[in-house]
């Protein structure tokens, strides 16, 4: 055997080796990126879970507890103006005493707040389902017929939806005044239903379904509606549910609407209240902080993968 042969298995192994260092470094180098990418999430995740877990735990500090950590915050001079805080505020997890004397004041002893909690269902509960039910007959007609009016209407609803609510609240006002529903349901109910952002989210979705699909299903004798029903509504499925999980949570937390449209206090929910904190009620509102967001946790909780599946999917059937 030559020399040049001999040293074939010495060059190889070599190779080997910087091929195994090269993988080494690749797989350490991607590690620290994880645990990188890792920490930050952690960290953001912290920082958003940071007020939910502080209000849950407040809400079970005795009012003595929460007046002696946070009464600085809330309090006020004899005019009206706010106190310079010349201490550090005292965030606290963990209460000295766990105590649900917050409920019981919230769910029994003053039933004013439930009212204004069933105010906010009885607010936002049509706007969820009939701003869907509008939105799916409009958001059909977008996708299957095509032309130059229906295209400008269609982006008029796209600067409308960019446009946030406060630029819009005046006009709401004055259309409101003349149609004689200031100070109604009314008022709140006919502008969320009609609010654009549902139509343009089912409006894309719809249009990527697959031609094919409706073509075949109209050679197979169905019309209009059937098509409606039968083929878009069942694949606008997570769709639809991601709207209607947006929907219920921008309506939920709504503060300006009921503020400006509704001026008898009886009727506004209960985000007003959490809207106009004061020193004597920072106990109660983290009772009803933690109970008015117990609707939402549960929605999105139950319809994550609907909300996820409506983002990411890009139409047509699945297999």
């Amino acid at each position: 055997m030559s020399a040049r042969e001999r040293s074939v298995p010495g060059v190889r192994d070599r190779e080997a080796r910087k091929l195994g260092r090269r993988r080494g470094r690749k797989k350490a180098v991607h590690a620290a990126k994880l645990a990188l990418a890792t920490a930050v999430a952690a960290s953001f995740a912290f920082l958003f879970l940071m007020p939910i877990v502080l209000t849950i735990s407040n809400s079970f500090m005795a009012s003595s507890e929460i007046s002696a950590n946070y009464g600085s915050v809330f309090a006020t001079t004899d005019t009206g103006g706010k106190v310079y805080i010349a201490e550090k505020v005292n965030l606290k997890f963990i209460p000295d005493m766990v105590s649900f004397s917050q409920y019981v004041t919230v769910l029994f002893k003053s039933p004013d707040y439930l009212l204004k909690f069933w105010n906010s269902v009885i607010l936002v509960g049509p706007i969820v389902v009939f701003q869907l039910l509008v939105a799916s007959l409009a958001s059909y007609g977008f996708a299957r017929y095509r032309g130059r009016i229906r295209e400008m209407i269609f982006f008029g609803y796209i600067i409308l939806m960019l446009m946030p609510y406060q630029v819009t609240l005046v006009p709401n006002y004055l259309v409101s005044d003349w149609l004689n529903i200031l100070d109604t349901r009314w008022a709140i109910w006919l502008p969320g239903i009609f609010s654009p952002f549902a139509v343009f989210l089912l409006t894309k979705f719809i249009r990527r379904i697959p031609v094919s699909v409706i073509e075949a299903a109209q050679i197979d004798g169905a019309g209009e509606w059937q098509i409606y029903r039968r083929i878009c509504m069942p694949l606008c499925k997570g769709a639809i549910c991601s709207a209607a999980i947006l929907v219920f949570i921008d309506y939920w937390n709504m503060v300006e609407q009921p503020l400006i449209l509704l001026t008898d206090p009886e009727m506004h929910p209960l985000s007003v209240f959490l809207s106009k904190i004061n020193a004597g009620e920072i106990g109660l509102a983290f009772a009803v902080a933690t109970i008015y967001m117990v609707p939402s946790l549960l929605i999105f909780l139950y319809g994550e993968e609907y909300l996820v599946d409506g983002i990411t999917y890009q139409g047509g059937i699945k297999g």
